[in-house]
């Protein structure tokens, strides 16, 4: 078929190509506009998820370094609480120990330290060994220690005239 076009409908043609061809040039632009924000977008999301990562390594060596400090802390606690067991135990056993010792008496004979004992029946049993009769003892306080042959003293109180820690 044979189709005969006239100049007006040629130059008709030409401006609906030329038109075509200028929507295609702005239908372009849009695209790469479109394009270029695509791609912003894409290295600001790169770099942003860089960044992260980067402060998410930092916070686990902070982590670890916290670990580790917590591990040392709790070493160092159970330490101290074992020492307080430890120190509670002695404490208990030294308070025994001083209930033991309220009771105790030393006797003195001259005002030098004879011997230690538990209690007062126990100190002049020990000196009845020595032929001390019940009327060999003097009152505290009735001459010098020094003059009495034979005396029974606390031995709190006997510590602390002898130089114990009277405080």
């Amino acid at each position: 078929m044979i189709r005969i076009v006239t100049c007006a409908r040629l130059a008709a043609l030409q401006q609906d190509a030329e038109g075509a061809r200028e929507r295609a040039r702005e239908i372009q632009g849009a695209a790469d506009r479109a394009y270029a924000g695509h791609l912003r977008t894409v290295y600001d999301l790169t770099a942003d998820a860089e960044a992260a990562e980067s402060a998410a390594e930092a916070d686990r060596a902070d982590a670890e370094i916290v670990r580790e400090i917590l591990e040392r802390t709790e070493t160092q606690l159970a330490n101290a609480l074992a020492t307080v067991t430890e120190q509670g135990a002695r404490i208990d056993a030294l308070s025994g120990d001083l209930d033991a010792m309220a009771e105790a008496v030393v006797l003195l004979h001259y005002g030098k330290l004879h011997s230690v004992h538990p209690d007062r029946p126990a100190a002049e049993r020990h000196a009845a060994s020595f032929g001390v009769g019940p009327g060999g003892w003097s009152p505290a306080g009735t001459r010098p220690v020094e003059e009495s042959a034979w005396l029974i003293s606390s031995l709190s109180k006997w510590a602390v005239a002898d130089g114990g820690d009277a405080a």
